[in-house]
């Protein structure tokens, strides 16, 4: 082990979900952590979750004091976490000392010091061997207090009494004017320094969380999203994903035979992304429910995050294109979380997801449509989000299928979107809709789907309630023809196929008509042939034999005039 490594900050870690990620390990152990913000911002549940954490996973016994609540408030408030306080507390676990100062009983004199207050905090660390301790909050020990030179020297000495102790410690302090805390002095001797902060954007809250100070270790100035749950508190980072993580080269239908056939006859690869957009009513809704309906049918699950419409709704306009996904909801291999944009932010619904994954384990996960997503938050947030979901679903091998709801300005760049992800898409189907001859006929096309051979065809979609059917379009004059003009010409197409059909028969029958007559003049000919040379060889014959009658003749003339 090189110098260095023997250097190297040791880390206490927190338990709390995401921290001791964004940290590297945690807090500085033996160290103290001053954590501060303004009022019901959590600097007290950060602190109290730090030591139920520690009790819990650690086994490091904890002590609590505090100088406003008294333990009965403090278990009473956290007992809506499911955290069991009261047992910790029973098991010399966790101790909690509620001390009560007056600031009008504290007088500002030369003498004032917190001695008293390390021993009772001496104390109770003895008592149950604690490794951590919380002190909630600082600003009471000096209430009343003007005297700066007094506050910064107990500080220093409070903080130094803390780390002979040989305890991890965090204090809490109150956000000052124009400081990070009220007195603005304890930020300069604390080792490791928080700053929890709320923004509101469009009538939505977000907590934040910011390391300003972290003494021997490196930190990032990022401030953190994070939430508060019903199981505590979840830290999201916003860059704790790395592009590291594995790929498969398995294939996954569409749930339509058509577009499988359009990507390689194969379908998307698993763990990928996809995007389809298109406006409203062209289908793509109808198109996350066939992939719906492909993945529960192989047995898998998927989860499916609607932002428009309640779960009774959607499954009831399925059936009206052929589709029924009810009893996938019966069997638990499809499961709807209906919410409306506003209704918390998008870290809140980052952890939701996170939790959906852990709990539920889909396969595949809809978003439908993830356009409203912009209500939760600016486009910069909105971006952040999909990008950390969808690095975070590719790390975990999870199919996503977003949809976009494009703007119905028919000048309008139908091949964008306004939270500006195409690109983090393998897949990416758009849906347009052609009007002519007073209808309106969907179009669908491919423009792009990374490492397959994809169709750069356009193809016409269309819904009826026996499904979707893809076609493939026509081209007349320069233009893509659907609908009824697709129609009448299939049927032109077809009449005239019909008519040269019919032509090609009589043009058939007449020459077999000719055929016949030519075959008919050649058997007569053939048969006059025949009958000349009947007669041709007759009449060689007959001079053959006349021949040889003049020849006998000669020969017995000449016999006789011998004799």
């Amino acid at each position: 082990m090189t110098e260095t490594q023997n250097q190297e900050l040791v880390k206490c870690p927190t338990g709390i979900q995401g921290l001791d990620e964004i940290t590297g390990g945690g807090l500085p152990q033996g160290r103290t952590t001053l954590i501060c913000g303004s009022a019901g911002w959590g600097k007290t549940l950060f602190g109290e979750e730090f030591l139920v954490r520690g009790a819990n996973v650690y086994n490091e016994p904890g002590v609590l004091m505090t100088f406003e609540e008294t333990t009965s408030e403090i278990t009473t408030n956290v007992a809506s976490l499911s955290w069991n306080l009261n047992q910790l507390i029973a098991d010399n676990q966790i101790l909690i000392d509620h001390v009560h100062l007056d600031a009008n009983e504290i007088l500002e004199t030369g003498e004032y010091t917190l001695e008293a207050l390390m021993i009772r905090l001496g104390y109770a660390i003895n008592k149950i061997k604690a490794k951590r301790v919380v002190l909630d909050t600082i600003e009471v020990l000096f209430a009343g207090l003007s005297n700066a030179n007094i506050i910064r020297m107990e500080l220093r000495r409070l903080f130094h009494w803390l780390k002979a102790q040989d305890v991890t410690a965090i204090i809490t302090g109150e956000k000052g004017e124009n400081s990070l805390t009220r007195q603005g002095l304890e930020e300069y001797v604390s080792d490791c320094v928080i700053k929890l902060d709320q923004k509101t954007v469009y009538e939505i809250a977000t907590r934040t969380i910011q390391f300003i100070k972290y003494r021997g270790s490196r930190h990032s100035n990022n401030e953190y999203p994070f939430l508060i749950e019903e199981t505590g508190i979840s830290v999201l980072p916003i860059t704790s994903l790395m592009l590291n993580h594995q790929v498969s080269n398995e294939r996954i239908s569409t749930g339509i035979t058509e577009l499988d056939q359009m990507l390689e006859g194969k379908g998307y690869f698993r763990g990928s992304s996809i995007l389809i957009t298109g406006k409203a009513g062209t289908g793509k809704s109808s198109l996350a429910a066939y992939f719906a309906q492909a993945t529960c049918l192989k047995g898998e699950r998927c989860l499916y995050l609607a932002t428009e419409e309640s779960p009774q709704q959607i499954l009831r306009n399925l059936t009206s294109i052929g589709l029924n996904l009810a009893p996938f909801v019966e069997q638990g291999l499809l499961q709807f979380d209906a919410v409306r944009p506003n209704n918390y932010n998008l870290e809140m619904r980052l952890f939701k997801i996170h939790r959906w994954v852990k709990t539920f384990q889909p396969t595949a996960i809809i978003i439908d449509p993830m356009s409203n997503l912009i209500l939760s938050g600016t486009i910069l947030q909105t971006k952040s989000f999909f990008t950390r979901l969808i690095d975070y679903l590719k790390s975990q091998q999870i199919t996503v299928l977003l949809t976009n709801l494009t703007a119905g300005n028919q000048e309008s760049d139908y091949e964008q979107t306004d939270i500006g992800i195409s690109s983090l898409m393998d897949t990416w189907l758009e849906l347009q809709v052609m009007k002519a001859n007073g209808e309106r006929n969907r179009l669908l096309y491919i423009l792009k789907s990374r490492g397959m051979p994809h169709s750069n065809q356009v193809r016409e979609f269309i819904i009826t309630n026996e499904g979707v059917n893809l076609v493939e379009v026509y081209l007349g004059e320069g233009q893509v023809l659907t609908g009824s003009q697709r129609v009448n010409q299939e049927l032109q197409q077809q009449l005239e196929i019909k008519k040269r059909r019919q032509i090609v028969e009589q043009k058939k029958r007449k020459l077999e008509q000719e055929k016949h007559l030519l075959q008919a003049q050649i058997t007569a000919l053939q048969m006059q042939l025949a009958s000349q040379d009947e007669e041709l060889a007759l009449m060689v014959s007959e001079e053959e034999e006349h021949q040889q009658t003049l020849l006998d003749n000669r020969n017995l003339m000449n016999e006789s005039r011998s004799s």
